[in-house]
């Protein structure tokens, strides 16, 4: 049976603890939703870096095909190619070239995963095929981003919604994957729609301030790119699996 724990910020869980396991990193708004969305254009495959002059430098070594994305407080960085909307990331933009992408708070979760056996990057656009992913596997961990180190509700919802459509007995859950599957069902139950839910949330809200509304939408948009991206430890490189 599948062992399946939900950690709602990176700080919560030791990096040791994650050795060996499936861990699928998450940040609804907007790291994964864009990672996912690059991906699904063409891109060849997404660097992620810690910091911005370790993406410019990581750019500068791949040359002329490489594009600079991300963000920082979720405006686009100076001299960067692309911020962190979803939409930006098209085939006319990104097909057949490398993403170098910094965020403030994505990145650095897919870093705290070091020491994991597989990486996954998961939102509630590849829901269905992160569910797949999950459902394969004996150990697996749902990592969320969070945002300056405070639980994020989009996050996690959509750990909750993972571990509801797996269906798990609690015997196999820890409490915070029972916390955010009540969370995701008391939403689901409500009958109302997501991007709803997801404006209400603080990171929604800080979106919205930016002038970011359309991302939000973007990123409620349950399965709408079936694509499973994968973070190769050695290489540093996320493609699809």
């Amino acid at each position: 049976m599948l062992e399946l724990r939900v950690h709602l910020l990176p700080a919560l869980v030791d990096p040791a603890d994650m050795a060996g396991r499936t861990v699928i990193v998450v940040d609804v708004l907007r790291a994964t939703t864009t990672i996912c969305h690059a991906l699904a254009a063409g891109a060849e495959c997404v660097v992620p870096c810690l910091e911005i002059d370790e993406a410019r430098a990581t750019a500068a070594k791949l040359g002329a095909d490489a594009r600079l994305g991300g963000e920082r407080l979720g405006r686009r960085i100076e001299g960067f190619h692309f911020g962190n909307s979803p939409s930006e990331y098209t085939r006319e933009s990104v097909a057949g070239r490398t993403v170098v992408f910094t965020t403030t708070n994505g990145t650095r979760a897919m870093r705290r995963a070091a020491q994991a056996g597989e990486v996954l990057m998961g939102a509630f656009v590849n829901l269905s095929a992160v569910v797949a992913a999950a459902a394969e596997c004996e150990r697996a961990d749902v990592l969320c981003a969070g945002t300056g180190g405070v639980i994020t509700a989009e996050d996690a919802l959509f750990a909750g919604a993972v571990v509801d459509r797996l269906g798990l007995p609690a015997a196999g859950l820890n409490d915070q994957a029972l916390l955010a599957r009540d969370a995701w069902r008391t939403f689901a139950h409500s009958g109302r729609p997501l991007a709803a839910a997801l404006r209400e949330c603080q990171g929604g809200r800080n979106l919205i301030a930016e002038g970011f509304d359309a991302d939000i939408d973007t990123a409620a948009e349950i399965d709408a790119r079936n694509v499973l991206p994968r973070l190769d430890l050695p290489s540093g490189r996320i493609t699809l699996r």
